[in-house]
């Protein structure tokens, strides 16, 4: 086990590459199943949530091969296996992606119910009934259970705009007969990568970037060579960061379009940054001062399914919040136990009230001091970070392999960048 242990104070400076996108990868790596022709998967991060999938590809008898640093290829020509063992699926939530290419290839997926982070309930039910729409039977006592004689296309209307079961429900379609509508649907970036990536092996999906998608089953899909996207969560990791310690960078490889839900919400503390070309730059000078609303009304940043403001930030922003002057209201719609870990910033010197398990007020500037903190899951791990080097004195941060599950090599970019970060092993 290993945790890390950061020094804070000191302002980041420096270039940083952005990641590929961790949550366009894990279905494009899922996605490889529904050909028989080698796929290559670009930009794909290192990160332990990547190696699951990739491990899950190489049980079900799949070839996978390195071919430089962030690129894969994957021949599924062959798949010896619709069984995902049980300690890898509950290892991570995207385990569940598996379902669609599976039985889409051979007419069955077996699997446990999905690990993943642990931040409130987090419902499969529209994934099943998605799948059941387009003629597969499911059934879920002890294990799940997914077999079809066939799938047919389907008029699909989504219970909830589900990220994961849009993209269940795209790859059980692309191979379906017939055609396939599906309504309230998620249009993330990572969702709109995923149908690039099908479309440029011969799917034909249309609607792609807004809730409403066409599809036209095909009898088979080739090859690719393809390139996911920057991971938009993580610049906004970065940004938050450079903010929250006072610090100027540069995020090379951003896509300015990905950005825009990000820009109004973090404008409303007071934080700005310049985009020339692919590269953004954060300077040191940012106003860090929450912009009330008209009347003086104390601001509200609330997440929303795309292109509203991404709920994976929510955590980042309450943690720049309290470094900002003023007062912001943080309202997490989607996941009921997100915003518990603000007791840990509270006994930094945050001052923060948690109204209910989905708001959060908080007030700032606070000093910051060092403590010892639990990263309960990915997002508020980064944000644990984010504030124990805005803190004084030093941090320790436990269960880090929460952290590494979505952020790649990131204690050395962060010293490249002027972190004072260690990663220790604990015995």
């Amino acid at each position: 086990m290993y945790e890390y242990h950061i020094e804070g104070g000191f302002p980041v400076k420096g270039t940083v590459q952005a990641s590929g996108n961790k949550n366009a990868a894990l279905p494009c790596i899922a996605a490889t199943l529904l050909t028989k022709e080698p796929v290559i998967l670009r930009n794909i991060p290192d990160i332990e949530d990547t190696n699951v999938m990739l491990s899950i590809l190489e049980s079900l008898g799949i070839g996978i091969e390195k071919i430089e640093a962030h690129a894969w290829k994957i021949d599924a020509a062959q798949i010896n296996s619709s069984t995902i063992p049980a300690q890898l699926s509950k290892k991570i939530r995207a385990s569940i992606l598996f379902a669609g290419p599976l039985i889409a290839r051979t007419g069955k997926a077996i699997m446990l119910p999905p690990g993943g982070d642990v931040i409130g309930r987090r419902r499969l039910d529209t994934h099943f009934l998605a799948l059941q729409d387009l003629g597969a039977r499911v059934t879920t006592e002890g294990r799940f259970e997914f077999t079809t004689n066939k799938l047919v296309g389907a008029d699909i209307f989504l219970d909830e705009a589900s990220v994961t079961a849009t993209e269940n429900a795209i790859m059980a379609s692309v191979l379906a007969e017939g055609h396939t509508d599906i309504t309230n649907a998620a249009s993330e970036p990572h969702i709109q990568d995923l149908c690039n990536m099908l479309n440029s092996m011969g799917a034909k999906i249309t609607g792609v970037g807004s809730n409403i998608l066409h599809i036209d089953g095909v009898k088979k899909l080739s090859g690719t060579d393809f390139t996911i996207g920057p991971d938009f969560m993580e610049i906004g990791s970065f940004i938050g960061l450079a903010a929250t310690t006072r610090g100027s960078i540069e995020i090379k490889g951003v896509n300015p379009k990905d950005l825009r839900p990000l820009k109004i919400s973090f404008g409303k503390l007071g934080i700005r940054w310049n985009i020339e070309g692919d590269s953004l730059f954060v300077s040191s000078d940012q106003e860090m001062k929450v912009n009330t609303d008209l009347g003086g009304m104390i601001p509200k940043i609330d997440d929303a399914p795309w292109p509203g403001f991404p709920p994976d930030l929510t955590s980042i922003m309450v943690v720049i919040a309290t470094q900002v002057e003023g007062t912001v209201l943080v309202f997490e719609k989607m996941f009921e136990s997100r915003m518990f870990f603000v007791d840990k910033l509270i006994s930094m010197g945050a001052r923060i009230t948690l109204c209910d398990p989905h708001r959060a007020v908080v007030s700032g500037p606070s000093a910051l001091h060092g403590e010892h903190l639990v990263s309960p899951d990915v997002r508020a791990g980064m944000a644990m970070v984010i504030a124990a080097m805005a803190a004084h004195g030093e941090s320790k941060i436990s269960n880090v392999y929460q952290i590494e599950r979505g952020y790649e090599n990131l204690v050395e970019r962060l010293q490249a960048l002027g972190a004072h970060i260690e990663r220790v092993e604990v015995k």
